[in-house]
């Protein structure tokens, strides 16, 4: 098996604990990708994504549907995607994505999440290289053949193919993502999920106290309204 397969086999990222935390990520998302491009998914592969992964979460067609007209609207402030990159306690390296529509605000509540738990935010490009920017798809496992699969979507950019419970993950480089989304749809393959991750290089293992500390910095940033993804190198 590959990096991908062991990250999320060991990764210590919890579940986003509320519901309501998961709906206004996905909408965020849904209302930049109708900004970037249309209000078509059909023509637009990021807006796809996010309905994809909205209907995944159960997010209600009405919440969708605001998300999009969102966009539109002139009231409307413009979500900024911004990075911010650190190290938590024990040497951890941690790697922030947000959308935001202040970004003063978003700098402060970020660096005093850093701060308050035993970290520091670091300057741009201190802690990307540590990791691997990667896409993924999940679909059913269905009648698939793993090793089948992975043959017929190699050409499409898919590096790694492996069985996560009941379903099948499917893992390429970052810009691959609409190769591997149109080589899946051409077979007719539905896409539960879908989206982007940073794969850590290297991990560093920790246990009882040390993890819990680390562990409650990425909570704290996990719960930030302008966090969208954190990503970290604690295995």
């Amino acid at each position: 098996m590959g990096r991908a397969f062991e990250f999320r086999k060991g990764r210590k990222l919890k579940r986003w604990a509320h519901m309501a935390k998961t709906f206004t990520r996905i909408g965020k998302e849904i209302t930049m990708a109708t900004k970037e491009g249309g209000a078509n998914p059909d023509n637009n592969l990021r807006l796809r994504m996010a309905m994809q992964n909205a209907k995944a979460a159960n997010m209600p067609k009405e919440n969708v549907e605001r998300a999009i007209k969102k966009a539109t609207d002139k009231d409307t402030s413009d979500y900024k995607e911004v990075t911010f990159e650190g190290y938590g306690p024990h040497g951890v390296a941690v790697f922030v994505e947000c959308a935001t529509d202040n970004n003063t605000r978003t700098v402060a509540n970020v660096r005093m999440h850093f701060n308050r738990n035993g970290g520091s935010l670091g300057t741009s490009g201190s802690v990307e290289f540590l990791f691997e920017r990667k896409c993924h798809f999940k679909i059913d496992k269905g009648e698939h053949d793993i090793e089948e699969l992975e043959l017929e979507l190699i050409d499409f950019g898919v590096e790694e193919v492996f069985e996560e419970d009941e379903h099948i993950m499917i893992y390429g480089d970052f810009k691959d993502f609409g190769n591997i989304q149109k080589g899946l749809e051409q077979m007719g393959i539905e896409i539960i999920e879908s989206g982007y991750e940073r794969i850590p290089l290297n991990t560093v293992h920790l246990e009882g106290d040390a993890a819990e500390e680390v562990e409650k910095l990425i909570e704290k940033l996990e719960e930030d309204e302008d966090v969208q993804h954190v990503y970290h190198t604690m295995g």
